[in-house]
């Protein structure tokens, strides 16, 4: 196991064990934690409740530990991104590495900015990647890519996902910012469809609706190699899951990335919606939800969650250069 860091009393915390570890308890100390404030892009996130506090955890034998109000439904938003890179690398066998950078930018998700010199997207986490990754899946047009998606993203989930119809308008007429970097990468010949069909990709896969508990199992999906834990069903191969979880450490808390990966140390991918899904390799798949989010635009309970949980279970990649 890697070395468990100090808390914030420079006293080291007593390891857990992560099949009885009290996530009532974690909840009830997570809540006391204010600040953030609710994303308001849309009607709906910003409609959001500000009291919602979910956490669901996934073992390797496919066990699925919750908190109340883990089957909360909400619109996945850039969680889905991990997922979309996935897809994308299974269905181009891996070209679309050649149309999307990997590296962190230091810049905020929705930056309007490519890379120097090729026109091509940062990193799969921000917009701009996204955009791309969800333009480049299988299927015919808009709803074939639509649908390649959504199943996709039910076989992490290991249920049938859904759509909220009226995040997926909202997000695709809304996103001013999505169908700006969009005409850019057209005009860079990074993109190869219409911008506003991949506007409409992007926005609908925003809008797939999620728990926490769903949300967890996709996440420890990629934590076990692309095996869904809890169906037992290979979903992605081993080579893409690891991809996925490399990009993850380095770019999936935006320009907070370095920092989360200091203090928390596990791969993650953070959300407008409030949702952060995490995957430690080989070990577990975790989720959290609650909508008030820093100025980073991650959770502000959802991040002090995830610290207590790699503290307490030892999950620092890291950890043991702490010893």
């Amino acid at each position: 196991m890697a070395g468990a860091t100090r808390d914030s009393l420079g006293a080291m915390p007593s390891r857990r064990d992560a099949r009885t570890y009290d996530l009532k308890d974690l909840r009830d100390r997570v809540m006391r934690e204010s600040g953030g404030a609710v994303d308001d892009s849309i009607p709906q996130l910003a409609e959001a409740d500000p009291e919602l506090l979910g956490i669901a955890i996934v073992l390797p034998d496919g066990s699925v530990r919750t908190t109340e109000q883990a089957d909360v439904a909400f619109s996945v938003q850039s969680a889905v991104k991990p997922f979309l890179f996935a897809l994308a690398l299974l269905d181009t066998d891996g070209e679309v590495l050649d149309r999307i950078g990997i590296e962190p930018t230091g810049e905020a998700f929705d930056a309007i900015k490519l890379e120097s010199g090729t026109g091509r997207p940062p990193n799969p986490m921000v917009n701009a990647g996204a955009l791309l990754t969800a333009a480049v899946v299988d299927g015919d047009g808009v709803e074939g890519r639509n649908e390649r998606i959504l199943r996709g993203l039910s076989a992490f989930a290991g249920r049938e996902l859904t759509v909220d119809e009226d995040v997926a308008r909202n997000e695709h007429l809304l996103g001013d910012r999505n169908h700006a970097l969009a005409h850019l990468m057209r005009s860079e010949g990074t993109l190869r469809i219409s911008a506003d069909d991949a506007v409409a990709v992007y926005a609908r896969a925003c809008a797939v609706l999620v728990d926490v508990e769903a949300l967890a199992v996709m996440g420890a999906t990629l934590a076990f190699g692309g095996v869904n834990p809890v169906t037992g069903k290979r979903v992605v191969p081993a080579a893409v899951a690891r991809d996925v979880v490399s990009v993850m450490a380095t770019c999936g808390v935006y320009d907070g990335s370095g920092r989360w990966m200091r203090r928390v140390g596990i791969p993650a991918k953070s959300s407008v919606s409030g949702a952060i899904v995490l995957s430690v390799p080989e070990t577990l798949g975790a989720a959290v939800i609650s909508p008030p989010l820093d100025e980073q635009g991650t959770s502000v309970r959802g991040s002090k969650a995830c610290d207590l949980l790699s503290a307490e279970l030892d999950l620092h990649v890291f950890g043991s250069l702490g010893d």
